[in-house]
């Protein structure tokens, strides 16, 4: 199974990468997490959000498999707790189509994103600096996968 994470933004700082990578690594052979990086929308003084965050849900939406399974990360959606993550993620395992997680930008995903969607999942209530999120989502992600393998690094 694949899990790709695409997310907005390029050019993270060190301790993100080092963080992320050292979840990543964890993963099993049979368990490929990968971050797929989009740039950011052009953004400046008296120019259109709108068109920065429409070329960010561009650029995602060319980047999804028509075969994965699509989830985004957006502040209106379900909140799971990270047993229901395991459990989310033995659903996706058993649909034996790859996942593809989506990132939004500073001013959140594209409509056509959030519409290409089959679920919403909320890391939190509280507004997540972009890098950080990055690092808590790979985190989440192994403890999901612990979880499901009795690994003890879930307790």
């Amino acid at each position: 199974m694949r899990v790709r994470i695409i997310a907005v933004g390029t050019k993270m700082p060190s301790w993100v990468l080092e963080a992320t990578q050292d979840y990543l690594k964890r993963f099993p052979r049979e368990w490929s997490v990968e971050f797929v990086e989009i740039a950011l929308g052009h953004r400046g003084k008296g120019q259109d959000t709108a068109k920065a965050i429409a070329k960010e849900g561009e650029n995602m939406l060319a980047a999804i498999d028509d075969r994965e399974r699509v989830i985004a990360l957006d502040v209106q959606g379900k909140s799971w707790s990270t047993e229901q993550l395991s459990q989310q993620m033995q659903h996706w395992q058993m649909d034996a189509r790859n996942v593809a997680l989506l990132v939004g930008g500073p001013d959140g995903l594209a409509p056509e994103c959030l519409a290409k969607a089959e679920q919403r999942w909320s890391l939190s209530a509280l507004t997540l600096p972009h890098p950080l999120v990055r690092v808590l989502l790979a985190e989440q992600l192994y403890r999901g996968w612990s979880i499901l393998k009795n690994h003890p690094y879930h307790k």
